[in-house]
Protein backbone atom coordinates (compact mmCIF):
# COMPACT_ATOMS: atom_id res chain seq x y z
CA UNK A 1 0.00 0.00 0.00
CA UNK A 2 2.66 2.48 1.02
CA UNK A 3 4.86 1.54 -1.94
CA UNK A 4 2.31 3.02 -4.34
CA UNK A 5 2.76 6.61 -3.24
CA UNK A 6 4.98 8.91 -5.26
CA UNK A 7 8.73 9.02 -4.80
CA UNK A 8 8.53 12.54 -3.41
CA UNK A 9 5.97 11.59 -0.80
CA UNK A 10 7.87 8.42 -0.02
CA UNK A 11 10.91 10.51 0.79
CA UNK A 12 8.97 12.94 2.94
CA UNK A 13 6.72 10.35 4.54
CA UNK A 14 8.74 7.16 5.09
CA UNK A 15 7.23 3.78 5.78
CA UNK A 16 5.12 3.71 8.94
CA UNK A 17 7.53 1.36 10.68
CA UNK A 18 11.20 0.42 10.59
CA UNK A 19 10.16 -3.22 10.06
CA UNK A 20 6.85 -2.95 8.15
CA UNK A 21 6.07 -6.67 8.04
CA UNK A 22 6.31 -7.08 11.80
CA UNK A 23 4.27 -3.93 12.33
CA UNK A 24 1.40 -4.94 10.06
CA UNK A 25 1.35 -8.50 11.39
CA UNK A 26 1.21 -7.10 14.93
CA UNK A 27 -1.69 -4.77 14.12
CA UNK A 28 -3.57 -7.62 12.42
CA UNK A 29 -3.02 -9.95 15.40
CA UNK A 30 -4.22 -7.37 17.94
CA UNK A 31 -7.30 -6.52 15.86
CA UNK A 32 -8.15 -10.18 15.39
CA UNK A 33 -7.69 -10.82 19.10
CA UNK A 34 -10.16 -8.05 19.95
CA UNK A 35 -12.71 -9.27 17.40
CA UNK A 36 -12.56 -12.75 18.98
CA UNK A 37 -13.91 -11.19 22.19
CA UNK A 38 -17.06 -9.89 20.50
CA UNK A 39 -19.10 -13.14 20.07
CA UNK A 40 -19.50 -13.56 23.84
CA UNK A 41 -20.72 -9.96 24.15
CA UNK A 42 -23.15 -10.36 21.24
CA UNK A 43 -24.55 -13.59 22.69
CA UNK A 44 -25.46 -11.68 25.87
CA UNK A 45 -27.81 -9.30 24.02
CA UNK A 46 -30.88 -11.04 25.44
CA UNK A 47 -29.53 -10.32 28.96
CA UNK A 48 -28.96 -6.63 28.15
CA UNK A 49 -25.28 -7.41 27.59
CA UNK A 50 -24.58 -8.56 31.14
CA UNK A 51 -21.54 -10.87 31.22
CA UNK A 52 -20.83 -11.03 34.94
CA UNK A 53 -20.31 -14.58 36.17
CA UNK A 54 -20.04 -16.08 32.69
CA UNK A 55 -17.15 -18.42 31.83
CA UNK A 56 -14.58 -17.23 29.31
CA UNK A 57 -15.30 -18.89 25.96
CA UNK A 58 -12.84 -20.44 23.50
CA UNK A 59 -12.58 -17.46 21.10
CA UNK A 60 -11.61 -15.22 24.03
CA UNK A 61 -8.96 -17.72 25.16
CA UNK A 62 -7.48 -17.59 21.68
CA UNK A 63 -7.81 -13.81 21.41
CA UNK A 64 -5.94 -12.93 24.62
CA UNK A 65 -2.53 -14.44 23.70
CA UNK A 66 -3.02 -13.20 20.15
CA UNK A 67 -3.24 -9.63 21.49
CA UNK A 68 -0.11 -10.05 23.61
CA UNK A 69 1.90 -11.45 20.69
CA UNK A 70 0.54 -8.73 18.42
CA UNK A 71 1.69 -5.97 20.78
CA UNK A 72 5.18 -7.49 20.96
CA UNK A 73 5.37 -7.74 17.16
CA UNK A 74 4.13 -4.17 16.76
CA UNK A 75 6.70 -2.79 19.21
CA UNK A 76 9.51 -4.68 17.47
CA UNK A 77 8.37 -3.40 14.09
CA UNK A 78 8.36 0.22 15.28
CA UNK A 79 11.73 0.36 17.04
CA UNK A 80 14.11 2.13 14.62
CA UNK A 81 17.09 0.29 13.27
CA UNK A 82 20.45 1.48 14.49
CA UNK A 83 21.28 4.95 13.18
CA UNK A 84 24.82 6.26 13.28
CA UNK A 85 24.79 9.89 14.35
CA UNK A 86 26.46 11.92 11.62
CA UNK A 87 27.86 15.08 13.18
CA UNK A 88 28.78 16.39 9.74
CA UNK A 89 25.21 16.00 8.51
CA UNK A 90 23.84 17.43 11.75
CA UNK A 91 26.05 20.49 11.50
CA UNK A 92 24.73 21.44 8.07
CA UNK A 93 21.00 21.54 8.80
CA UNK A 94 19.24 24.65 10.08
CA UNK A 95 15.82 24.34 11.72
CA UNK A 96 15.04 28.06 11.39
CA UNK A 97 13.12 27.66 8.07
CA UNK A 98 10.58 25.47 9.88
CA UNK A 99 9.94 28.33 12.33
CA UNK A 100 9.74 30.97 9.61
CA UNK A 101 7.52 29.00 7.21
CA UNK A 102 3.96 30.05 6.45
CA UNK A 103 1.09 27.81 7.44
CA UNK A 104 0.43 25.39 4.58
CA UNK A 105 -2.12 22.71 3.82
CA UNK A 106 0.42 20.21 5.12
CA UNK A 107 0.37 21.98 8.49
CA UNK A 108 -3.43 21.97 8.42
CA UNK A 109 -3.50 18.22 7.67
CA UNK A 110 -1.17 17.57 10.62
CA UNK A 111 -3.28 19.74 12.92
CA UNK A 112 -6.53 18.03 11.95
CA UNK A 113 -4.93 14.62 12.41
CA UNK A 114 -3.49 15.54 15.81
CA UNK A 115 -6.76 17.15 16.91
CA UNK A 116 -8.60 13.93 16.15
CA UNK A 117 -5.87 11.93 17.87
CA UNK A 118 -6.17 14.08 21.01
CA UNK A 119 -9.97 13.70 21.01
CA UNK A 120 -9.72 9.92 20.64
CA UNK A 121 -7.08 9.73 23.37
CA UNK A 122 -9.00 11.84 25.89
CA UNK A 123 -12.21 9.90 25.22
CA UNK A 124 -10.63 6.81 26.83
CA UNK A 125 -10.27 8.06 30.43
CA UNK A 126 -13.32 10.33 30.05
CA UNK A 127 -15.42 7.24 29.37
CA UNK A 128 -14.73 5.95 32.87
CA UNK A 129 -17.08 8.42 34.53
CA UNK A 130 -19.99 7.25 32.38
CA UNK A 131 -19.39 3.50 32.72
CA UNK A 132 -18.80 3.45 36.49
CA UNK A 133 -22.50 3.43 37.49
CA UNK A 134 -23.19 0.49 35.15
CA UNK A 135 -20.06 -1.37 36.23
CA UNK A 136 -20.95 -0.92 39.90
CA UNK A 137 -24.46 -2.26 39.30
CA UNK A 138 -23.43 -5.29 37.23
CA UNK A 139 -20.44 -6.32 39.34
CA UNK A 140 -22.12 -5.49 42.67
CA UNK A 141 -19.50 -2.88 43.62
CA UNK A 142 -19.93 -0.05 46.10
CA UNK A 143 -20.67 3.40 44.69
CA UNK A 144 -22.98 6.37 45.18
CA UNK A 145 -25.77 4.57 43.30
CA UNK A 146 -25.09 1.11 44.83
CA UNK A 147 -24.11 1.78 48.47
CA UNK A 148 -24.45 -1.86 49.57
CA UNK A 149 -21.75 -3.27 47.29
CA UNK A 150 -18.64 -5.02 48.51
CA UNK A 151 -15.59 -3.69 46.68
CA UNK A 152 -15.44 0.08 45.91
CA UNK A 153 -15.92 0.85 42.22
CA UNK A 154 -13.25 3.55 42.60
CA UNK A 155 -10.68 0.79 42.06
CA UNK A 156 -11.27 1.21 38.31
CA UNK A 157 -10.34 4.90 38.04
CA UNK A 158 -7.52 4.30 40.52
CA UNK A 159 -6.07 1.57 38.27
CA UNK A 160 -6.56 3.81 35.22
CA UNK A 161 -4.89 6.78 36.93
CA UNK A 162 -1.89 4.66 37.96
CA UNK A 163 -1.61 3.47 34.35
CA UNK A 164 -1.87 7.04 33.07
CA UNK A 165 0.95 8.23 35.34
CA UNK A 166 3.17 5.28 34.41
CA UNK A 167 2.31 5.75 30.74
CA UNK A 168 3.19 9.44 30.78
CA UNK A 169 6.69 8.69 32.05
CA UNK A 170 7.14 5.60 29.89
CA UNK A 171 5.99 7.15 26.62
CA UNK A 172 7.90 10.35 27.32
CA UNK A 173 11.12 8.33 27.43
CA UNK A 174 10.07 6.29 24.36
CA UNK A 175 9.36 9.36 22.27
CA UNK A 176 12.72 10.91 23.12
CA UNK A 177 14.44 7.65 22.17
CA UNK A 178 12.59 6.00 19.27
CA UNK A 179 10.68 9.00 17.90
CA UNK A 180 7.39 10.86 18.23
CA UNK A 181 5.61 9.12 15.37
CA UNK A 182 6.60 5.57 16.32
CA UNK A 183 5.41 6.14 19.88
CA UNK A 184 2.05 7.47 18.67
CA UNK A 185 1.55 4.36 16.52
CA UNK A 186 2.39 2.00 19.38
CA UNK A 187 -0.04 3.84 21.66
CA UNK A 188 -2.76 3.54 18.99
CA UNK A 189 -2.32 -0.24 18.82
CA UNK A 190 -2.57 -0.41 22.62
CA UNK A 191 -5.84 1.54 22.35
CA UNK A 192 -7.20 -1.17 20.08
CA UNK A 193 -6.27 -3.90 22.56
CA UNK A 194 -8.10 -2.20 25.46
CA UNK A 195 -11.43 -2.58 23.63
CA UNK A 196 -11.66 -5.98 25.35
CA UNK A 197 -12.57 -4.10 28.55
CA UNK A 198 -16.11 -4.32 27.19
CA UNK A 199 -16.05 -8.13 27.21
CA UNK A 200 -14.51 -8.91 30.60
CA UNK A 201 -16.94 -11.03 32.70
CA UNK A 202 -15.05 -10.46 36.00
CA UNK A 203 -14.31 -7.06 37.52
CA UNK A 204 -10.73 -8.11 38.40
CA UNK A 205 -9.85 -8.51 34.72
CA UNK A 206 -11.61 -5.28 33.87
CA UNK A 207 -9.63 -3.47 36.54
CA UNK A 208 -6.39 -4.77 35.02
CA UNK A 209 -7.52 -3.66 31.57
CA UNK A 210 -8.25 -0.19 32.97
CA UNK A 211 -4.61 -0.04 33.99
CA UNK A 212 -3.51 -1.02 30.48
CA UNK A 213 -5.91 1.52 29.01
CA UNK A 214 -4.26 4.20 31.13
CA UNK A 215 -0.82 2.96 30.16
CA UNK A 216 -1.64 3.45 26.48
CA UNK A 217 -3.61 6.68 26.82
CA UNK A 218 -1.04 8.28 29.13
CA UNK A 219 1.50 8.70 26.39
CA UNK A 220 -0.46 10.15 23.49
CA UNK A 221 -0.92 13.68 24.86
CA UNK A 222 2.71 14.47 25.76
CA UNK A 223 3.93 13.07 22.45
CA UNK A 224 1.32 14.99 20.47
CA UNK A 225 2.24 18.29 22.09
CA UNK A 226 5.96 17.67 21.65
CA UNK A 227 5.45 16.92 17.96
CA UNK A 228 3.23 19.95 17.30
CA UNK A 229 5.59 22.33 19.12
CA UNK A 230 8.51 21.11 17.01
CA UNK A 231 6.63 21.37 13.71
CA UNK A 232 4.53 24.55 13.81
CA UNK A 233 6.01 27.96 12.82
CA UNK A 234 7.12 29.90 15.91
CA UNK A 235 4.67 32.78 15.49
CA UNK A 236 1.68 30.41 15.36
CA UNK A 237 2.89 27.65 17.69
CA UNK A 238 1.45 28.76 21.04
CA UNK A 239 -2.17 29.53 20.12
CA UNK A 240 -2.41 26.48 17.85
CA UNK A 241 -1.22 24.14 20.61
CA UNK A 242 -3.66 25.54 23.17
CA UNK A 243 -6.48 25.31 20.63
CA UNK A 244 -5.58 21.68 19.91
CA UNK A 245 -5.45 20.99 23.63
CA UNK A 246 -8.91 22.37 24.20
CA UNK A 247 -10.20 19.47 22.12
CA UNK A 248 -10.35 17.77 25.52
CA UNK A 249 -13.69 19.52 25.98
CA UNK A 250 -14.87 18.21 22.61
CA UNK A 251 -13.88 14.70 23.68
CA UNK A 252 -15.99 15.05 26.82
CA UNK A 253 -18.92 16.28 24.75
CA UNK A 254 -18.63 13.29 22.41
CA UNK A 255 -18.41 10.81 25.29
CA UNK A 256 -21.43 12.30 27.05
CA UNK A 257 -23.38 12.33 23.77
CA UNK A 258 -22.47 8.70 22.96
CA UNK A 259 -23.34 7.73 26.51
CA UNK A 260 -26.82 9.26 26.30
CA UNK A 261 -27.47 7.48 22.98
CA UNK A 262 -25.82 4.06 23.40
CA UNK A 263 -26.03 3.18 27.10
CA UNK A 264 -29.84 2.75 27.23
CA UNK A 265 -29.70 0.19 24.39
CA UNK A 266 -26.35 -1.58 24.67
CA UNK A 267 -25.24 -1.11 28.27
CA UNK A 268 -22.01 0.37 29.59
CA UNK A 269 -19.75 -2.11 27.80
CA UNK A 270 -20.34 -0.57 24.38
CA UNK A 271 -18.32 2.52 25.34
CA UNK A 272 -15.22 0.34 25.87
CA UNK A 273 -15.78 -1.59 22.64
CA UNK A 274 -15.54 1.70 20.74
CA UNK A 275 -11.78 1.57 21.41
CA UNK A 276 -11.49 -0.81 18.45
CA UNK A 277 -12.72 1.52 15.66
CA UNK A 278 -11.20 4.64 17.25
CA UNK A 279 -7.81 2.95 17.65
CA UNK A 280 -7.88 1.86 14.00
CA UNK A 281 -8.78 5.43 13.08
CA UNK A 282 -5.60 6.62 14.79
CA UNK A 283 -3.54 4.30 12.59
CA UNK A 284 -5.21 5.75 9.49
CA UNK A 285 -4.45 9.27 10.70
CA UNK A 286 -0.75 8.39 10.93
CA UNK A 287 -0.53 8.94 7.18
CA UNK A 288 -0.65 12.69 7.90
CA UNK A 289 1.59 12.62 10.97
CA UNK A 290 5.31 13.03 10.18
CA UNK A 291 8.28 12.57 12.41
CA UNK A 292 9.65 15.72 14.02
CA UNK A 293 12.44 17.32 11.97
CA UNK A 294 14.02 18.60 15.19
CA UNK A 295 14.05 15.09 16.65
CA UNK A 296 15.54 13.66 13.44
CA UNK A 297 18.31 16.27 13.40
CA UNK A 298 19.06 15.70 17.08
CA UNK A 299 19.38 11.96 16.34
CA UNK A 300 21.65 12.54 13.35
CA UNK A 301 19.06 11.54 10.73
CA UNK A 302 19.59 14.60 8.59
CA UNK A 303 18.37 13.22 5.24
CA UNK A 304 14.98 12.33 6.75
CA UNK A 305 14.80 15.75 8.42
CA UNK A 306 15.41 17.46 5.08
CA UNK A 307 12.58 15.52 3.47
CA UNK A 308 10.15 16.46 6.24
CA UNK A 309 11.17 20.13 6.07
CA UNK A 310 10.66 20.23 2.31
CA UNK A 311 7.18 18.78 2.76
CA UNK A 312 6.36 21.79 4.93
CA UNK A 313 7.68 24.22 2.30
CA UNK A 314 10.71 24.92 4.46
CA UNK A 315 13.60 25.19 2.04
CA UNK A 316 16.78 23.58 3.19
CA UNK A 317 19.37 26.04 4.52
CA UNK A 318 22.98 25.03 4.97
CA UNK A 319 24.61 26.54 8.05
CA UNK A 320 28.08 26.19 9.46
CA UNK A 321 26.53 25.01 12.72
CA UNK A 322 23.25 23.47 13.82
CA UNK A 323 20.97 25.63 15.93
CA UNK A 324 20.31 22.59 18.07
CA UNK A 325 23.90 22.86 19.28
CA UNK A 326 22.50 25.04 22.08
CA UNK A 327 21.50 21.71 23.60
CA UNK A 328 25.05 20.40 23.61
CA UNK A 329 25.15 20.43 27.40
CA UNK A 330 21.67 18.95 27.88
CA UNK A 331 21.62 15.33 29.01
CA UNK A 332 19.00 12.95 27.64
CA UNK A 333 18.07 11.80 31.15
CA UNK A 334 15.04 12.16 33.42
CA UNK A 335 17.15 13.77 36.16
CA UNK A 336 17.85 16.70 33.83
CA UNK A 337 14.23 17.76 34.41
CA UNK A 338 15.25 18.65 37.97
CA UNK A 339 18.46 20.46 36.98
CA UNK A 340 18.96 24.01 38.36
CA UNK A 341 17.96 25.43 34.97
CA UNK A 342 14.61 23.62 34.86
CA UNK A 343 13.65 22.74 38.45
CA UNK A 344 11.49 25.80 39.20
CA UNK A 345 9.78 25.58 35.79
CA UNK A 346 9.03 21.91 36.43
CA UNK A 347 7.53 22.84 39.80
CA UNK A 348 5.16 25.38 38.22
CA UNK A 349 4.03 22.85 35.60
CA UNK A 350 3.54 20.01 38.09
CA UNK A 351 1.39 22.05 40.49
CA UNK A 352 -0.69 23.48 37.62
CA UNK A 353 -1.18 20.03 36.06
CA UNK A 354 -2.02 18.52 39.46
CA UNK A 355 -4.88 21.00 39.82
CA UNK A 356 -6.12 20.10 36.34
CA UNK A 357 -6.02 16.40 37.19
CA UNK A 358 -7.90 16.89 40.44
CA UNK A 359 -10.69 18.62 38.52
CA UNK A 360 -10.78 15.92 35.84
CA UNK A 361 -10.94 13.04 38.30
CA UNK A 362 -12.86 14.93 40.97
CA UNK A 363 -15.50 16.66 38.89
CA UNK A 364 -15.65 14.90 35.55
CA UNK A 365 -15.09 11.39 36.82
CA UNK A 366 -17.68 11.51 39.58
CA UNK A 367 -20.20 14.02 38.26
CA UNK A 368 -22.34 11.33 36.57
CA UNK A 369 -22.52 9.43 39.87
CA UNK A 370 -23.11 12.59 41.92
CA UNK A 371 -25.88 13.81 39.62
CA UNK A 372 -27.59 10.41 39.70
CA UNK A 373 -27.30 10.47 43.48
CA UNK A 374 -29.12 13.83 43.43
CA UNK A 375 -32.02 12.23 41.56
CA UNK A 376 -31.11 12.63 37.87
CA UNK A 377 -31.31 9.63 35.55
CA UNK A 378 -28.24 8.36 33.68
CA UNK A 379 -29.55 9.91 30.46
CA UNK A 380 -30.32 13.24 32.18
CA UNK A 381 -26.91 13.44 33.87
CA UNK A 382 -25.14 12.74 30.56
CA UNK A 383 -27.21 15.47 28.89
CA UNK A 384 -26.47 17.96 31.69
CA UNK A 385 -22.73 17.36 31.41
CA UNK A 386 -22.79 17.59 27.62
CA UNK A 387 -24.68 20.90 27.76
CA UNK A 388 -22.32 22.26 30.41
CA UNK A 389 -19.32 21.44 28.22
CA UNK A 390 -21.00 23.05 25.20
CA UNK A 391 -21.62 26.26 27.17
CA UNK A 392 -17.95 26.56 28.09
CA UNK A 393 -16.54 25.51 24.72
CA UNK A 394 -16.36 29.04 23.17
CA UNK A 395 -14.14 30.14 26.05
CA UNK A 396 -11.43 27.80 24.79
CA UNK A 397 -11.03 29.89 21.64
CA UNK A 398 -10.56 33.01 23.79
CA UNK A 399 -7.99 31.15 25.88
CA UNK A 400 -5.98 30.14 22.80
CA UNK A 401 -5.96 33.77 21.60
CA UNK A 402 -4.82 35.05 25.00
CA UNK A 403 -2.01 32.50 25.23
CA UNK A 404 -0.71 33.07 21.71
CA UNK A 405 -1.34 36.78 21.24
CA UNK A 406 -1.18 38.28 24.74
CA UNK A 407 1.08 36.38 27.15
CA UNK A 408 1.71 32.72 27.96
CA UNK A 409 2.77 33.44 31.56
CA UNK A 410 -0.13 35.79 32.33
CA UNK A 411 -2.64 33.43 30.70
CA UNK A 412 -1.50 30.63 33.03
CA UNK A 413 -2.05 32.90 36.03
CA UNK A 414 -5.41 34.23 34.80
CA UNK A 415 -6.80 30.78 33.98
CA UNK A 416 -5.76 29.36 37.36
CA UNK A 417 -7.32 32.24 39.30
CA UNK A 418 -10.56 32.22 37.26
CA UNK A 419 -10.94 28.49 37.89
CA UNK A 420 -10.35 28.96 41.62
CA UNK A 421 -13.16 31.54 41.70
CA UNK A 422 -15.58 29.13 39.99
CA UNK A 423 -14.57 26.29 42.32
CA UNK A 424 -15.26 28.44 45.36
CA UNK A 425 -18.72 29.11 43.91
CA UNK A 426 -19.33 25.36 43.51
CA UNK A 427 -18.23 24.78 47.10
CA UNK A 428 -20.62 27.42 48.42
CA UNK A 429 -23.62 26.11 46.46
CA UNK A 430 -22.82 22.40 47.03
CA UNK A 431 -25.52 19.80 46.40
CA UNK A 432 -28.23 22.45 46.27
CA UNK A 433 -26.98 23.09 42.75
CA UNK A 434 -29.57 20.55 41.54
CA UNK A 435 -32.38 22.98 42.38
CA UNK A 436 -31.03 25.84 40.26
CA UNK A 437 -30.72 24.67 36.67
CA UNK A 438 -29.26 27.86 35.16
CA UNK A 439 -26.73 28.21 37.95
CA UNK A 440 -25.91 24.51 37.66
CA UNK A 441 -25.05 24.79 33.97
CA UNK A 442 -22.94 27.89 34.59
CA UNK A 443 -20.97 26.54 37.53
CA UNK A 444 -20.45 23.06 36.04
CA UNK A 445 -19.35 24.50 32.68
CA UNK A 446 -16.35 26.18 34.28
CA UNK A 447 -14.77 23.10 35.96
CA UNK A 448 -15.55 20.87 32.95
CA UNK A 449 -13.88 23.25 30.49
CA UNK A 450 -11.22 24.36 32.96
CA UNK A 451 -10.04 20.77 33.27
CA UNK A 452 -9.29 20.55 29.56
CA UNK A 453 -8.01 24.12 29.33
CA UNK A 454 -5.62 23.76 32.28
CA UNK A 455 -4.25 20.50 30.91
CA UNK A 456 -3.88 22.04 27.45
CA UNK A 457 -2.02 25.05 28.83
CA UNK A 458 0.22 22.90 31.05
CA UNK A 459 1.19 20.62 28.16
CA UNK A 460 1.70 23.54 25.78
CA UNK A 461 3.85 25.38 28.31
CA UNK A 462 5.95 22.28 29.00
CA UNK A 463 6.48 21.60 25.28
CA UNK A 464 7.89 25.11 24.93
CA UNK A 465 10.07 25.15 28.05
CA UNK A 466 12.00 21.92 27.63
CA UNK A 467 14.80 21.27 25.09
CA UNK A 468 14.33 18.85 22.18
CA UNK A 469 16.26 16.11 23.98
CA UNK A 470 13.84 16.36 26.92
CA UNK A 471 10.66 17.67 25.31
CA UNK A 472 8.65 14.43 25.43
CA UNK A 473 9.91 13.75 28.94
CA UNK A 474 8.90 17.27 30.01
CA UNK A 475 5.42 17.00 28.54
CA UNK A 476 5.23 13.51 30.02
CA UNK A 477 6.02 14.96 33.45
CA UNK A 478 3.18 17.48 33.11
CA UNK A 479 0.80 14.75 31.93
CA UNK A 480 1.83 12.48 34.81
CA UNK A 481 1.27 15.27 37.34
CA UNK A 482 -2.25 15.78 36.03
CA UNK A 483 -2.97 12.06 36.40
CA UNK A 484 -1.55 12.09 39.92
CA UNK A 485 -4.67 14.05 40.82
CA UNK A 486 -6.66 11.02 39.71
CA UNK A 487 -4.67 8.75 42.01
CA UNK A 488 -5.25 11.08 44.98
CA UNK A 489 -9.00 11.45 44.41
CA UNK A 490 -9.59 7.77 43.53
CA UNK A 491 -7.44 6.62 46.44
CA UNK A 492 -9.46 8.82 48.77
CA UNK A 493 -12.66 7.24 47.49
CA UNK A 494 -11.27 3.72 47.90
CA UNK A 495 -10.17 4.38 51.47
CA UNK A 496 -13.34 6.22 52.46
CA UNK A 497 -15.55 3.98 50.31
CA UNK A 498 -17.51 7.10 49.35
CA UNK A 499 -17.79 9.37 46.35
CA UNK A 500 -16.60 12.93 47.15
CA UNK A 501 -19.32 15.54 46.99
CA UNK A 502 -19.27 18.47 44.58
CA UNK A 503 -18.37 20.88 47.41
CA UNK A 504 -15.55 18.66 48.71
CA UNK A 505 -13.85 18.24 45.33
CA UNK A 506 -14.20 21.97 44.64
CA UNK A 507 -12.21 22.85 47.75
CA UNK A 508 -9.60 20.17 47.10
CA UNK A 509 -9.05 21.39 43.52
CA UNK A 510 -8.86 25.08 44.42
CA UNK A 511 -5.78 24.77 46.66
CA UNK A 512 -3.15 23.64 44.11
CA UNK A 513 -4.51 25.99 41.44
CA UNK A 514 -4.14 28.97 43.75
CA UNK A 515 -0.58 27.85 44.51
CA UNK A 516 0.08 27.39 40.77
CA UNK A 517 -0.93 31.00 40.08
CA UNK A 518 1.53 32.23 42.71
CA UNK A 519 4.36 30.01 41.43
CA UNK A 520 3.74 31.11 37.84
CA UNK A 521 3.98 34.74 38.91
CA UNK A 522 7.34 34.12 40.60
CA UNK A 523 9.03 31.49 38.42
CA UNK A 524 7.06 31.48 35.14
CA UNK A 525 8.72 32.60 31.89
CA UNK A 526 7.31 34.15 28.73
CA UNK A 527 7.34 31.90 25.64
CA UNK A 528 5.01 33.75 23.26
CA UNK A 529 6.29 33.84 19.66
CA UNK A 530 9.78 32.76 20.70
CA UNK A 531 11.71 30.05 18.92
CA UNK A 532 12.25 26.88 20.94
CA UNK A 533 16.02 27.18 20.66
CA UNK A 534 15.86 30.75 21.99
CA UNK A 535 13.93 29.57 25.04
CA UNK A 536 16.40 26.74 25.63
CA UNK A 537 19.40 29.05 25.32
CA UNK A 538 17.86 31.53 27.78
CA UNK A 539 16.98 28.87 30.35
CA UNK A 540 20.51 27.47 30.18
CA UNK A 541 21.88 31.02 30.49
CA UNK A 542 23.57 31.10 27.09
CA UNK A 543 24.02 34.79 26.34
CA UNK A 544 25.82 37.06 23.95
CA UNK A 545 28.80 36.77 26.32
CA UNK A 546 29.26 33.30 24.85
CA UNK A 547 29.91 34.17 21.18
CA UNK A 548 29.74 30.60 19.90
CA UNK A 549 26.41 29.78 21.51
CA UNK A 550 24.96 33.19 20.75
CA UNK A 551 25.77 32.66 17.09
CA UNK A 552 24.10 29.26 17.15
CA UNK A 553 20.90 30.77 18.54
CA UNK A 554 20.79 33.38 15.80
CA UNK A 555 21.93 36.28 17.96
CA UNK A 556 18.36 36.90 19.17
CA UNK A 557 18.93 36.34 22.85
Amino acid sequence: MWGRISKLENAAWPELAARPLWFYLGVAAVTAGVILHLPMWLDAAKMHYRLVGMAVDTPMLIGMPLIVLGLIATAYGLIPRDYKVSRTELAKVSIRPMDDASLSWTHVALLLAMAMAVVIDVMKPATLGFVLPGMAKEYGLKSATTPHGSVPVALFPLAAAIGLVAGSFLWGAFADRIGRRASILLAAVMFISTAICGAMPAYQWNCFMCFLMGLGAGGMLPIAFALISETMPARHRSWIMVLIGTQFALAYILVSWLSSILLPHYGWRILWLLNLPTGLMLLVLARWIPESARFLIARGRGSEARAVMERYKAHLVIDSDSELAVEAGVRNKWREILSPELATKSLVLCVLALGAGLIAFGFQMWLPSNLQKLGFSAHASSTILRNGALIGLPATVVLAALYGLWSSKKTVMLLALATVAALVGCAVVGNSIAHHQSLMYLLLAVPICASSSLTAVALTYSAELYPTKLRSRGTGLAAAASKLGGILISGMVVLAVAVPSIATTALICAVPLLLAAVLAAVFGVETRKQRLEEITAREYRITAADPEMAALSGGNL
